[in-house]
This record gives C-alpha cells, structure tokens and sequence, in this order.
C-alpha cells in the first residue's frame, strides 16, 4: 500500500526528489545519456536526507511515530509468526477492535501475541476507534494474559496507542480499573513478557500492555505519560505550544534509555519504518527472538523478581 501522507521535515527535499525523476524519466524517453547530472542529484538528496534525519528534533520524532504507513501490530503479525489465530471478547461486554490478540508461533515457538491496532485510513480507523481502547479491550488482554501464563506461553505486546479512549461509555464501564487490573496482573504474571513501542505509546492506555520483563522500542517510537498536545493544554493552556513540550517530556527512545525505561533501542531506515517495512520486520524478529530466548530459558521466580527490581527502579535518580 503506498502512502501520500507527507510530513513537514519530508517536503523539505522534496523539490531535490522531483527534479532527479524528472531528470530519470527525459533520459529515458530522449535516450541522453544524463547520468552525471543524475548522479549529482542523488548525492545532493542523500546528503539532504541524511541532514534531515539524523537530527530530528521530539516534536519531528512524534510526527514520525504517527505516520499513517508504518506497520501496525497486524502488520507484524502477519510478517514475523506463523499459525496466528485471533481471539476475541473479553466474556463481560464485548470484543474491542482497537487491541488484538491471539495465539501464534514464534520460530516454532508458541506464543501470545497482543497489541494496539490502528487503521491504515478512515474507515479502519473507525473501527478500530483510532487505537483506543475501551475497558473491554483490556480485559481481553487481561483474559489472553493469563490463558498464556496457564499454558506456559511468553507474551509478546505490541503498543502503538495515542491513549485510553476517554469517552463517558469507557468510564461508566471501568476504564481505569480495566488498566490498573492489566498493570497488577503483568507487574505477577509467572510467565515471560516482552512488550515493544511500535508507533506512539501514549499515558495509561500504552503503559497497559508495557510492564514487561523486557521492553524494547523502534527509534522513531515514543513513550510518554501524556500527549505533547494534551500537556501543552494543560501546563500553557496553548495547544500550539506542543512542540515546545515534546522536548520535556522526554518522550523519544534515546531518552528513554538513558533513563532505565527501556532496555534497547531497535533503529528504523533512515527516512523512518514507513520507508522500509521488509528491513523493519526482519530486524524486529531478530530481537524479539534474542530476548525470548534469553527470558525462557530464566528460572521462573527469579523471572518475577527481577521485573519486581526492574519496577522498583523506575523513578529513581541521584541529584
């Protein structure tokens, strides 16, 4: 599927990218040979590229974890296990679109696979609720959670959520008990947990499906309490001052890691995991399965004590 979504930081060199087609396409069809000019133009874009990319600002960093074409949590399903069964419902209200999961083999591995799913356009994204989850979504993580910890499967979570939906429906129905139930049962779940950022990891609704025992992160992903835009409502009462925000909340996998939240950073292409997704995927499964394998292979109670210790230690720091 291609996507003409373009970003800010992506028009910039645009007119470089224009000119090198046009100049593709008249050597074609006059038979001259341009490639000198050609090649010029490739380097100029490359370089044009490689400035833009390798100092992107968070605010940039957030614009690429909502890209509209980077891989969704099917998306990685589909690419990366084999045998993928959905289950569905959380056997109190109903089945909840914005978060999916099911039973699949990792490398012959079984495993259970969870995650936020958003949609690729409108349409999908009204029915999956623009990847916000209802209560009824958590249970049925919660439910998935603990059928994996019966049979003695590691789970794999797959966050990608702007937040918890916030409607008056979801809070009638127990929005957060729903997460706190899922943050309890992860925080003891006797089996192991992987959970990575695929797009943008957002409050409560993210950290969900994020107490995990290994936590991994695409480079252009982000991770916060809030919204840049929501903290700027309600720190500045100035949505536009959202950018300005991006950079305290220190959202982006690089400060992330600095501070102990997560444990690895997995780098995306150049222009962003939209740009490459077949070298995205492989590069996901590479790691996945380096980390599963590490975890399975644990004694189980020294599993849970050590996401116990892992947990404590977030927040902690020395002045």
């Amino acid at each position: 599927m291609g996507y003409n979504h373009l970003l800010d930081l992506e028009k910039d060199y645009q007119e470089i990218k224009k000119k090198l087609n046009e100049f593709k396409e008249l050597s074609e069809r006059i038979d001259m040979d341009l490639s000198a000019e050609i090649a010029a133009l490739e380097r100029k874009l490359a370089l044009a590229k490689e400035e833009k990319y390798r100092a992107l600002s968070a605010w940039q960093k957030v614009q690429l974890a909502r890209h509209v074409g980077r891989p969704t949590t099917l998306d990685y399903i589909r690419e990366i296990f084999n045998d993928f069964i959905e289950l569905h419902g959380d056997r109190y209200y109903h089945d909840d679109p914005a978060i999916v999961g099911g039973i699949a083999l990792f490398r012959g591995i079984p495993v259970t696979v969870i995650g936020h799913q958003k949609g690729k356009d409108t349409n999908q994204n009204l029915k999956r609720n623009f990847g916000m989850p209802h209560p009824e979504g958590y249970r049925k993580a919660c439910r998935l959670m603990k059928q994996a910890e019966k049979f003695k499967r590691t789970v794999i979570c797959f966050i990608d959520t702007q937040g918890a939906y916030p409607g008056i429906g979801a809070e009638e129905r127990g929005q957060g008990w729903a997460i706190s139930r899922s943050l309890y049962q992860m925080s003891l779940l006797k089996t192991p947990v992987i959970s990575l950022v695929i797009g943008e990891g957002g409050s409560g609704g993210a950290l969900a499906l994020g107490v995990a025992d290994c936590i991994l992160m695409l480079s252009n992903a982000i991770y916060s309490v809030i919204s840049p835009e929501g903290c700027a409502s309600i720190l500045r009462k100035d949505v536009t001052k959202a950018p300005e925000m991006a950079e305290y909340l220190k959202l982006t996998a690089a400060d992330l890691e600095a501070m102990g939240i997560i444990d690895e950073i997995i780098p995306e292409p150049l222009e962003g995991a939209h740009s490459n997704t077949a070298q995205v995927y492989k590069k996901v499964e590479e790691r996945l399965f380096h980390h599963l394998t590490k975890l399975i292979s644990m004694d189980l109670h020294e599993l849970i004590e050590r996401r116990y210790e892992r947990l404590r230690k977030i927040g902690v720091y020395n002045e």
